[in-house]
């Protein structure tokens, strides 16, 4: 039996960054990556294989930091755990023994099993396998008519690469605004126009009943008794927590489908982690079990893993996601992280806003300005920040990464007002009217203060 210290089961954000940190901090510990696929794709990036990078070759992720760390690498299919005597076996028969095993099997694409027509030929989802994707790209080529269901972040950015490719595209989306779910009206509205502008018909407010054909698509019908016509059809309708192998070794599973861990993505058997959209997941506020699936809450959990693997290291838990996002439609950039207003209000919390636009150089008639829309969420009570949205250029996708730290360190929009900032004409707004400090500006000023309330806020 082959043998080794750590085995991660998944070769995907998760896993890749798993076994680097599991390396990293047990330097002397023989790490092993077993995955299904030769080539692993970025899995942020597959969008936009269809259009800007135009092919999946320009979209893998490089094994050669893995290399070089010293971590193996297998292609292979684990199908069975034995947990209780720490070995794994593959399909080919060969079983391996391990120390310490994490488990990062992803998710899949979510295909309802109401849904009419979904086995017609030219139905398609959006997985994270390359062989796939490249059947997918060549079928739909001469394809005209797209529909894409689902008006998520994967579902807009893959409706607005094909559109570049000249077909007639159409988004449909059962809640009311496309991103409907992680940004508030003011943010989503402006990102449907946007995306309505480069060309994608957008439908809003039904969902999809059935797709039609006989043996090819021919189109959709719609909740509303809409009828579209479509010779393609992109399933963009949330993904499922890949468990099939957990569940068959006897882990722990939630009632959302998700591997049951603890903070240190211990799960209820001893040496056995989980991490990456297989595990479960907990709001950073409420505590609320979520299913929110994102590859930079895989990787923050993986580094949790990589440094609890041997020894408990008890700074080093994983509170909770605080769901960041981002993405782009053209050159405007749209990023949220923690709650947005609309949902803080739906879980009880009392909350204050502030809202501020301005340009994000200075002066506003540089080159390349853009401007950038600031929207921050707080506890009006404590002044604890809740959730931020961003709208503008592409500093947008970093600057949602401070507000991120800001929410995981509990920050108040006092402590923000009163930070410190770099600012530079050609790189940031201006230190007079830097966007994230004035929108913490126009929320304190929602809040009724005595003076000397006051006073302590401005120190």
């Amino acid at each position: 039996m082959k043998k080794t210290d750590v085995l991660v089961v998944g070769g995907s954000a998760a896993g890749v960054t798993a076994a680097s940190v599991s390396k990293m901090k047990n330097p002397d510990k023989d790490v092993l990556i077993i995955r299904k696929e030769e080539k692993v794709m970025i899995p942020c990036g597959i969008p936009y294989i269809f259009g800007t990078v135009e092919t999946t070759e320009k979209n893998i992720l490089p094994d050669t930091g893995l290399e070089n760390a010293g971590i193996n690498i297998l292609v292979g299919d684990v199908v069975d755990i034995n947990v209780n005597e720490n070995y794994c076996i593959l399909a080919n028969g060969e079983e391996i023994s391990y120390e310490k095993i994490i488990i990062s099997t992803g998710s899949t694409p979510l295909v309802p099993k109401w849904l009419k027509g979904k086995e017609l030929n030219n139905v398609f989802v959006i997985p994270k396998n390359k062989v796939y994707l490249d059947d997918f790209q060549k079928r739909i080529k001469d394809k005209k008519d797209i529909v894409v269901v689902g008006a998520g972040f994967i579902g807009v950015e893959v409706a607005d690469e094909i559109n570049k490719t000249g077909k007639n595209v159409t988004l449909v989306e059962k809640l009311p605004q496309i991103l409907g779910l992680a940004f508030d009206k003011e943010f989503a509205d402006e990102g449907e126009q946007i995306i309505k502008s480069r060309g994608v018909n957008v439908i809003t407010g039904t969902g999809i009943k059935e797709i039609l054909g006989q043996e090819n698509v021919t189109g959709v019908l719609l909740e509303d008794g809409q009828e579209i016509a479509a010779d393609a059809v992109v399933l963009s309708m949330g993904y499922v927590p890949n468990t099939k192998l957990a569940i068959k070794s006897g882990l722990e599973i939630n009632e959302r489908g998700f591997i049951k861990v603890d903070e240190y993505l211990r799960t209820n058997k001893a040496d056995v982690f989980a991490t990456g959209d297989c595990a479960e997941k907990k709001d950073y506020f409420t505590r609320k079990t979520c299913s929110t699936m994102l590859a930079s809450t895989a990787c923050a959990e993986s580094r949790v893993v990589g440094f609890n693997l041997y020894k408990l290291s008890t700074p080093r838990c994983f509170g909770g996601t605080i769901a960041i996002y981002s993405t782009a439609i053209g050159n405007t950039a749209f990023a949220t992280a923690g709650m947005t207003e609309t949902l803080a209000l739906k879980e009880g919390f009392e909350i204050v806003t502030g809202i501020f636009q301005g340009p994000d150089k200075h002066p506003g008639s540089l080159p390349g300005t853009h401007t950038q829309m600031i929207k921050l969420i707080a506890s009006k009570e404590t002044r604890i920040l809740l959730g931020g949205e961003i709208m503008g250029g592409i500093s947008s996708g970093e600057l949602i990464n401070v507000i991120g730290l800001a929410i995981e360190n509990k920050m108040t929009l006092s402590s923000l007002i009163t930070s410190q900032i770099g600012t530079h004409p050609l790189l940031t707004g201006s230190p007079v009217g830097y966007p994230l400090i004035k929108a913490a500006e126009m929320a304190c000023k929602k809040i009724v203060l005595k003076k000397t309330e006051l006073e302590k806020v401005l120190v």
